[in-house]
């Protein structure tokens, strides 16, 4: 028997708030910036972590759960944005852009796929991807008041109303699972 996938992911758009992201803009090159700015690129919580997750967690769910498995990719969608905006940023701070997050430590570490939480029941998923939402946020939340620069505070703030969105949005989906 042949098996074919019904959903159509045709037209699924990133879903963030709807509101304008400031003018992606620094005052200065500064390299620490960059440097903070690269762990939240592709840190162990990042926004290379969370597209890949919520890719992962799509395709694994594909043909099951077609509502859910939209969300998951709007929602890694809104993620790719956070990523370009980060890696826009990183350049003007005079940053690398080489999936390496440079800690303050001195420390260097490439992106790895061992970041990851991958359950295999889609409630655990979904709390898997609202703790990682949350974690960002603290993060976020953290380089704001390390970073003295109120352009990329802008960006960093605006990235926080889309995560705190998704934390909404997957609470809301959980409720249904």
């Amino acid at each position: 028997m042949k098996e074919t996938n019904t959903c159509s992911l045709i037209g699924v758009s990133p879903i963030m708030m709807d509101l304008p992201y400031p003018p992606t803009q620094v005052k200065e090159k500064n390299q620490a910036y960059a440097n903070l700015l690269s762990i939240d690129y592709c840190g162990a919580v990042s926004e290379m972590s969370a597209i890949t997750q919520y890719i992962n967690n799509e395709n694994r769910l594909s043909c099951e759960k077609c509502p859910l498995i939209k969300t998951i990719l709007g929602i890694a969608m809104a993620e790719m944005v956070h990523l370009q905006k980060l890696g826009e940023l990183i350049f003007l701070l005079g940053g690398k852009i080489d999936f390496t997050a440079r800690y303050r430590d001195g420390g260097i570490k490439m992106w790895t796929p061992e970041y990851l939480t991958l359950p295999e029941n889609t409630r655990n998923m979904l709390v898997a991807d609202i703790e990682a939402e949350q974690a960002a946020i603290n993060q976020y939340k953290m380089h704001i008041k390390m970073i003295k620069d109120s352009d990329v505070n802008a960006v960093l703030t605006r990235i926080i109303k889309d995560e705190e969105y998704h934390v909404m949005l997957l609470q809301a989906v959980m409720k249904g699972v």
